[in-house]
Order: C-alpha cells, then sequence, then structure tokens
C-alpha cells in the first residue's frame, strides 16, 4: 500500500468520524433534558426508598443487575477491533463535543 492510499484512508475516516459525530452529539444535546426528567425521576424514587415511604425489593434488583452484567459481558469483545480503528473514534469523539456544544 503506499502512502497517499494509506492518507486516503485515514483522512476518509477522520471525516465520517467527525461528521457521525456531530450529529450523535447534536442529538445527545437534544435528548439530555428527556435525560434530566428521567434522572429526577429515578432520584426521586431513590429518596422515596431511603425515607420508607416506598419499599424496594434489593434482592429482585441485585438479580436483574446481575443478568444485566452477564448480557453485556459478551459485548466487551467488541473493544479489541476497535483500537483498529483510533482515528475514526477520534474524530467521532471531537465531532460529538462540536455538535454538543454547538447552537
Amino acid at each position: 500500500m503506499i502512502i497517499s492510499e494509506s492518507l486516503t484512508s485515514i483522512l476518509f475516516q477522520i471525516c465520517i468520524g467527525g461528521i457521525g459525530g456531530f450529529f450523535i452529539g447534536y442529538a445527545l444535546r437534544k435528548f439530555f433534558k428527556i435525560a434530566l426528567i428521567i434522572g429526577v425521576i429515578v432520584f426521586s424514587l431513590i429518596f422515596l426508598a431511603y425515607t420508607n415511604v416506598i419499599n424496594v425489593d434489593y434482592a429482585g434488583l441485585a438479580e436483574m443487575a446481575s443478568s444485566f452484567v452477564n448480557a453485556v459481558n459478551p459485548a466487551l469483545n467488541v473493544f479489541a477491533p476497535l483500537l483498529a480503528h483510533v482515528p475514526f473514534i477520534a474524530s467521532l469523539i471531537v465531532g460529538i463535543f462540536v455538535g454538543f456544544t454547538r447552537d
């Protein structure tokens, strides 16, 4: 592979990652308000459980968390191939930042 071909490949990854990251950041900013509302509701439920206004089945909650961890564990094998795409990931992160901060 000659240098111009590898440079073209890297520039393509950077451009696609940056554009995709911009759109992801913009969407994250739009959905932030919804996440804030959900966070307030979850915090309220935790506070009500702490003050014994409501009962929480902690054994069921621990079982649900355990099943979630077992389901996510195979997905961790995805991170090894991602190292091969560092330029794309870096530009994606920059694009997310730009899209999130853009008015």
